[in-house]
Formats: structure tokens, sequence, C-alpha cells
């Protein structure tokens, strides 16, 4: 979408290469190149061997590439050669310091986000009210949009009891999805959303004044929950004042 789209009609992320001023780098050290998401390395040839053409010329007088993010290194079938061969080019190429930012990849399929079902209603079909908060707790699930998995949980319809999951907060939009279960939702239930260590951490948000969730560490050797930190608040009241 074009939310994400770096060479989207207006962007404002640096210029369309028809204004690019080759003759004059003066205080220009690296190039940025940032397209991939969630990709393998054959992705990353593509972007480069596009790159390199239109921007190789000069690429000698730099000091260092930064070729973004969105890389899956982490991922059981990500072609880490691949990746090491192409780096090690670029390097003895042009003599540059290579970057990468594979932040997500870190911490690909870990952490959770624990809510309870606070309240149920029927309008249309049934909807269970959460005490997390989608726009506050995962903005991703409104931005990108992305739905998030539940353990246990499937497709709407897939199962016998099909939910809409909502928010805490007042916006109406404050809607996580539609899910299906095994059985029916009670109050009080708690549900697990799972792969929440990333871009979910980062970027909640105390809007309406919503809580942020607490951080807790879980040793699966003992079962033991240490809380690292919790939120009030004051942590609310001090971005304000």
């Amino acid at each position: 979408m074009s939310l994400y789209d770096p060479s989207a009609p207006f962007s404002r992320l640096g210029i369309p290469v028809s204004q690019f001023d080759g003759e004059n780098l003066a205080g220009i050290d690296g190039f940025h190149v940032h397209n991939l998401c969630e990709q393998n390395a054959d992705a990353l040839l593509r972007t480069w061997d596009a790159v390199e053409r239109k921007f190789g010329r000069w690429m000698g007088g730099l000091s260092w590439i930064n070729l973004g993010g969105g890389h899956h290194i982490t991922r059981p079938d990500y072609q880490i050669d691949v990746l090491v061969k192409l780096v090690q080019d670029i390097r003895k190429r042009y003599g540059v310091t290579v970057y990468l930012e594979p932040g997500e990849a870190a911490a690909l399929d870990t952490g959770v986000l624990v809510t309870t079902v606070i309240d149920i209603i029927y309008n249309g079909m049934p909807i269970a009210v959460l005490d997390i908060s989608a726009t506050c707790h995962m903005p991703d699930v409104l931005e990108m949009p992305y739905r998030p998995a539940i353990w246990g949980a499937g497709l709407p319809g897939e199962k016998g009891y099909t939910y809409r999951l909502g928010g805490l907060s007042c916006l109406a939009g404050d809607v996580v999805g539609d899910y299906s279960f095994d059985r029916p939702l009670s109050l009080g239930d708690r549900l697990v959303f799972t792969d929440m260590a990333h871009y979910t951490m980062v970027k909640t948000t105390t809007f309406n004044g919503v809580r942020l969730p607490s951080i807790v560490s879980f040793d699966p050797h003992d079962d033991a929950c240490q809380v690292i930190r919790t939120f009030g608040y004051d942590d609310f009241r001090s971005r304000l004042s």
C-alpha cells in the first residue's frame, strides 16, 4: 500500500532520479535503500541490481551503503549465503561499509500480548470488547493493515463461534478483527496475541489515557514470570506537561 511505498507519487523520501545531481555530492556520505518487507535474499538481489544500474557511477566516492530493512534473516529458509556474498561483493567493488536493518528479524515470532475479555455485546454479530486497544497497543493493525494471530483462534467461520474483537478506546474503528473459536467466549477469558515483540512494542501510544501493557519476561525452564515494567497514569501525564 502507498503508506509504505517509498517511491509512491509525491513521496517525501528523497528526490526523483531525474533531479539527482551526480556532479555535486558534497556532504553526501552514503546511499540508503529501503524497499523490502519480510523478504528473502533473492528480493534484495533484484533491488541491488536496479540500484546499481541507476546509481552505480556515483558509489565510488561513498563511505557507506545502507540496504535498509525487511530482511527476514532468521527465517529457516532465508538465503544467508546469498546475502553474505552480495555484501562482500559490494564492499570489494566500492570500498564501502554495508549496513543492514534486520530489526524485525531479530524479534521474529517472539513476544505475546495477553488480553482479557471485559464485555460481550451483540450488534449484528457477537462483539467481544478486550482490555487492550488496536490503536494504542498494535497500531499496525489499522495502519498496514494486518491481522495478528491468536493462539487457538481461526478465521471467521472456520470454527464454531465467530466474534469481532474490539478495543477499549473511544475510537469507533478500534477493532482488531474477526476471529472464530471452538467455544463461546465468556467474560474473563484470556486471549493471547502472538508475534508482538517488534513493531507492536515500539509503536504503542497512550491515546485516550489508555494504559500501556506491562512488560513481563517468561522463563520456560521453570515457568517463572518476572514483571520488568508496569505503566500507569503518570506515564500518560508526563508526556503532556
